[in-house]
């Protein structure tokens, strides 16, 4: 068997990248894609590898004869690469293709070792190889049958979103046996280039090939673990340096991304905190169904958008400001706020990290589960000559509560003391007090040194509509942040969601009631793995303390064995002691967590 690699292309999209190297030269985690691929060939012990270049080709051939490859190579050069595609690259190579059985590889794939070696090792003569559609693939998909038979190819100009979950896509790998090549694609393949021209692609003639009755051809479906990923411009490269990097490098550069990760359809996140029980399928299909409105037209100003914000909460305009995800809003907010700062810690940092307007005091709760009351805070803070006071509640990471009355008590105390009081209460909803909010139109007309602030993404199930709240009965402070913002700081999208919240409020309470009992579940399941304890939390999320490995180790192991992706909290919380949080998703996301835990608690 022998292997022919295209690399005769110019990979404009790579930019810089490969204003002088060809494609197949640019480095993934430092190593070029060339050396990778051919690496991997050299283990199948083939007769010879054929390359066919074009851009840059002398430089790719000299950087191939300085590595240490021992199966002979051989090249062919398409001196009109910049006037061609492809298929002009495999006819220069057709002499090859039927000669001998052959792996077919384009130079821009990047892939594991074991889906090259599934395809070689695989009985069946000759095979494209296939995985499930993904959000992130593009190009030519196929229907199969259940036989592995090659039913239709779907290019791009055919391709339907709704029928996704009967589509697979070609992974540019293929094994074609000898008498295939001579039977089937090399003689299609000059009748399609005689009448078509070299400026098509070669899966093209698969395409008129699998309409065949006896095609010649099946499809190799790749399992779902095996990873691959085709690198076209630099967002391709970054996402697969990420999925290909080193064991002990895999988690920061997942870490670094902050979200995104529905472009790695495989990875279940336990990270980041959303309610995996709303929005309802229902609020879903009235949002598709306005989607083409909401794309193509602007979204409202300021103006309308505080209405519907106040509406939402039951507060007024003047009192509301809706924001680009809470995360604008703290930022403003911080920005304009002087004096101490005191905060509870661990805790999340966004307050603390925006705060440039003075010195941070933070109180750490002694004991070890970072329980606090109201009292503790105002004990602590009496003497402490603070000027704000930072509450988020239920707090996070730890899941540490105040009800309704101790905030009170709070509000109370810090406005006797002339304390700026912000409470985050993005986490309030899944308390299990009833009416735990503290938005309230007189609450706030009554102590204008209270801003409450909330992140929607988190309740409701929505972070990728960037939408936040602050509220407070200084008008002056809500007026300031209004100006602060750009003009269409929600996007139609935000808007349309708040337009339509009030009609789904039963299902949101419904799945509030669902997650506060996974919540019990999960907890009582995790606490039954050895070396995990599990901290009382009110929010949707548990912080547990680990015993026997690291948290960095835990978290490592967890993404590149089993792709769960949960929260390290070491970089919160000094000392020896380690610390992770998880995220409370749905029953089956969560079991496969406890039993991955399980699985390596057990094997320490």
């Amino acid at each position: 068997m022998q292997a022919i690699i295209l690399a005769a292309g110019m990979g404009k999209r790579l930019k810089q990248l490969t204003q002088n190297n060809t494609k197949c030269m640019v480095k993934v985690n430092g190593v070029p894609l060339i050396n990778r691929t051919l690496s991997q060939l050299d283990s199948l012990n083939l007769t010879r590898i054929i390359i066919v270049t074009g851009y840059e080709g002398q430089k790719l051939r000299d950087h191939i004869a300085s590595l240490d490859v021992k199966t002979p190579i051989c090249f062919i050069d398409n001196p009109i690469y910049d006037r061609t595609n492809n298929i002009y690259s495999l006819a220069l190579a057709s002499e090859y293709l039927v000669a001998e059985d052959t792996l077919l590889l384009e130079s821009d794939i990047i892939f594991e070792d074991s889906v090259l070696r599934c395809l070689a090792e695989d009985e069946r003569e000759s095979l494209a190889l296939v995985a499930r559609y993904e959000s992130w693939m593009d190009g030519t998909c196929v229907k199969l049958s259940e036989n592995d038979d090659i039913e239709a190819m779907i290019p791009g100009s055919k391709f339907s979103f709704s029928n996704t979950s009967d589509y697979y896509k070609t992974v540019n790998l293929y094994k074609f046996s000898r008498n295939f090549s001579a039977t089937h694609y090399v003689p299609f393949l000059e009748a399609y280039t005689k009448a078509l021209g070299n400026n098509e692609y070669y899966e093209q003639v698969l395409k008129v090939i699998v309409m065949l009755d006896d095609p010649g051809i099946k499809a190799k479906r790749l399992d779902d673990s095996q990873k691959w990923y085709e690198i076209d411009d630099i967002q391709d490269l970054d996402i697969a340096e990420s999925m290909f990097a080193d064991e002990k490098d895999r988690l920061p550069l997942i870490q670094k991304r902050y979200g995104g990760y529905w472009r790695y359809p495989k990875m279940v996140d336990f990270c980041y905190l959303i309610n995996c029980y709303y929005p309802p399928k229902k609020m879903l299909e009235e949002m598709k169904a306005n989607f083409d409105s909401l794309v193509c037209q602007y979204p409202s100003g300021m103006y309308v958008n505080s209405l519907l914000a106040a509406r939402n909460f039951g507060l007024r305009q003047d009192q509301i400001v809706p924001g680009n995800g809470a995360a604008e809003l703290i930022k403003i907010i911080l920005e304009h706020t002087s004096g101490r700062l005191g905060v509870i810690r661990p805790t999340f940092e966004e307050y603390s990290n925006r705060y440039q307007n003075g010195e941070v005091v933070p109180f750490w709760p002694e004991n070890e589960n970072f329980r606090y009351t109201a009292a503790d805070l105002m004990e602590f803070f009496r003497t402490r000559d603070i000027q704000n006071l930072v509450i988020i509640n239920p707090d996070n990471p730890t899941g540490n509560y105040l009800s309704r009355e101790e905030v009170l008590s709070l509000i109370a105390w810090t406005g006797a003391e002339g304390i700026r009081l912000i409470v985050d209460e993005s986490f309030v909803d899944f308390a299990s007090e009833e009416g735990a909010s503290i938005l309230c139109e007189g609450l706030l007309d009554a102590n204008p040194h209270l801003t409450v602030i909330k992140s929607i993404s988190k309740s409701y199930g929505v972070p990728g509509l960037r939408l936040g709240i602050a509220a407070s009965g200084d008008s002056d402070l809500i007026s300031l942040v209004k100006k602060e913002v750009s003009i269409w700081n929600i996007n139609s999208l935000g808007e349309f969601y708040m337009q339509i919240e009030e009609k789904y409020r039963k299902d949101y309470a419904a799945s509030l009631i669902r997650l506060k009992a996974e919540r019990q579940r999960f907890a009582q399941e995790l606490a039954q793995v050895p070396g995990i304890r599990v901290l009382p939390s009110e929010a949707d999320y548990l912080m547990a303390e680990v015993t026997g490995i690291s948290s960095a180790g835990l978290t490592e192991l967890l993404l590149n064995r089993y792709n769960l992706f949960i929260k390290d909290l070491s970089s919160k919380i000094p000392g020896d002691r380690q610390f992770i949080r998880i995220a409370v998703r749905n029953r089956e996301d969560d079991r496969l967590l406890t039993d991955a835990l399980s699985e390596i608690m057990a094997g320490r």
